[in-house]
Parts: structure tokens; C-alpha cells; sequence
């Protein structure tokens, strides 16, 4: 998925009030891939430190799933254990039900970035250090890498007839992911993914979260901050799960 370079005025207004009803923010930069390197080295990023994972995405041949806002996502992790989550976008925060809310294992958040804003209400889980790769390898059953809360949460959203065992797997694709915090931006944290396609495509994002209440005050603070370094804020953004959804679809009889 693409988006435009701008927000409407009533997106904004959008924005302020899906904003309201969020656990976090999180907002988000796509860099052209001509300007990686460059971007790297002008945030002082030492890609040493990065951290490596495999993201396994399931969905059918026709992405049935994500069609219908829905994403099912397991995750390997160098150096902790694996996780998981069922997600859900675009949702309205105040139509979620109350014990949805309440758990602890649910995050409502928006993600924001240049002309584009979703928000996204995910059921994540810790599994074992190997349950996803012997999942992936057809040594586990794929659906107990979901909790029943997971699962009644797919099973509540999913179309009929599309249970998670009968899913293909999409992936996984490798990503580097970079924690950073730059000395002249206020000591705020920000994070770098690197996602490598098997096409060798690459998609560089920048992120940061924030509380609600923070959100155009980061915006503005960081894209001062990327603006000085001579960083476009304002080109065409692409998204990686979409990204990577469409390119394994294509690609799964081979």
C-alpha cells in the first residue's frame, strides 16, 4: 500500500480522534532505497548492532485475510524468545469490546505516517525460542503458535470457513531491526528496519512511539530533526507487510 504525501485537514481531524481512543503511536518514515545509505550515515547508525529476525505471515493464495483487514503473524527473534500476533485494521478503538480492552495481551495503536494513518488493534503472545521454525518446518501444528485468546480473537474477524491451520505460509522474510537515539534529538529513541525482499528489494523504515497526547509535538520535533539532515519527509511512503504479502502470494507455487 501507497500513500499521498499529505493529509487532508479532515484527516487530520481523523487522526486527533482514532488518537484519543490509541494505547500508543507510532509514527512512521519509508526512505526512497537510492537514499539508504546516505541516511544511515547521516543518522549515525551503527548497523552492527542490529538485531536479525524472520517474519512469517499466513494468509491465503489470494490474501483473503488481508483483504479483509486482517493480518496473522509469527515471529522469530535473535536472542529471545518467538512471538505472535492476530491483527485487526482498520479498527474504531471505542467499538472494540470492553474485555478486549482489558487484556493485557491487546494493544490499540496508530500508526501514522507521511499522508497515511491505521489503526490497528493486535492480540499478541510470547511462544518458545524454536515454535515457530518447527512450525514453519511442519514439526508443530501451526495453530498452537496462537493462544485461544488468539484465536477467538481471528476466529471473531476471519471470513467463514478460513481456519488458521488451513492458511499458507507467506515467508518468512528477513529484517534487521536497529534501536537508536540520536545525541540531537532530545535523547528520543527511535528504531530502523531494514526488511530484505528475495527479489532484493529493500524497505528502510524509520519509526518512533509516543503517547497520544505527544503525537503532533513529535511529528513536528522529528521531522525537523530528519528535514535538517537533508532526509525527504515528504515522498510516496510504502508499507512493508503489504509489501511482503503481495510478493510471497505471487510467489508461493514456486
Amino acid at each position: 500500500m501507497k500513500t499521498s504525501p499529505r493529509l487532508s485537514d479532515d484527516d487530520v481531524v481523523r487522526v486527533l480522534d482514532l488518537a484519543g481512543g490509541c494505547d500508543s503511536i507510532e509514527l512512521k518514515l519509508t526512505i526512497p532505497a537510492e537514499h539508504h545509505r546516505s541516511t544511515i550515515a547521516d543518522l549515525g547508525m551503527d548497523p552492527i548492532g542490529a538485531q536479525i529476525r524472520l517474519v512469517s505471515f499466513f494468509d491465503t493464495p489470494d490474501l483473503t485475510l488481508n483483504k479483509s483487514g486482517l493480518v496473522v503473524r509469527a515471529r522469530r527473534v535473535a536472542g529471545r524468545e518467538d512471538d505472535s500476533v492476530i491483527k485487526l485494521r482498520p479498527v474504531e478503538p471505542d467499538d472494540l469490546p470492553e474485555h478486549l480492552r482489558q487484556s493485557p495481551n491487546m494493544v490499540v495503536e496508530l500508526d501514522a505516517m507521511p499522508g497515511g494513518y491505521v489503526c490497528s488493534a493486535s492480540m499478541k503472545a510470547r511462544l518458545g525460542t524454536d515454535d515457530v521454525r518447527r512450525a514453519n518446518l511442519g514439526e508443530r501444528s501451526r495453530r498452537k503458535l496462537f493462544t485461544k485468546e488468539q484465536r477467538a480473537f481471528y476466529d471473531e474477524h476471519a471470513p467463514d470457513g478460513i481456519a488458521i491451520e488451513d492458511l499458507e505460509l507467506l515467508g518468512p522474510i528477513f529484517v534487521l531491526k536497529l534501536k537508536f537515539a540520536p545525541e540531537d534529538l532530545s535523547k528520543r529513541k527511535m528504531v530502523a528496519e531494514m526488511w530484505l525482499y528475495p527479489d532484493g528489494e529493500r524497505i528502510l523504515e524509520l519509526s518512533t512511539k509516543c503517547a497520544p497526547a505527544e503525537m503532533f509535538q513529535v511529528a513536528t520535533e522529528v521531522r525537523g530533526y530528519l528535514t535538517a539532515k537533508g532526509i525527504d519527509v515528504g515522498g510516496e511512503q510504502t508499507t512493508k507487510t503489504a509489501t511482503a504479502l503481495g510478493y510471497f502470494a505471487e510467489h508461493l507455487s514456486s
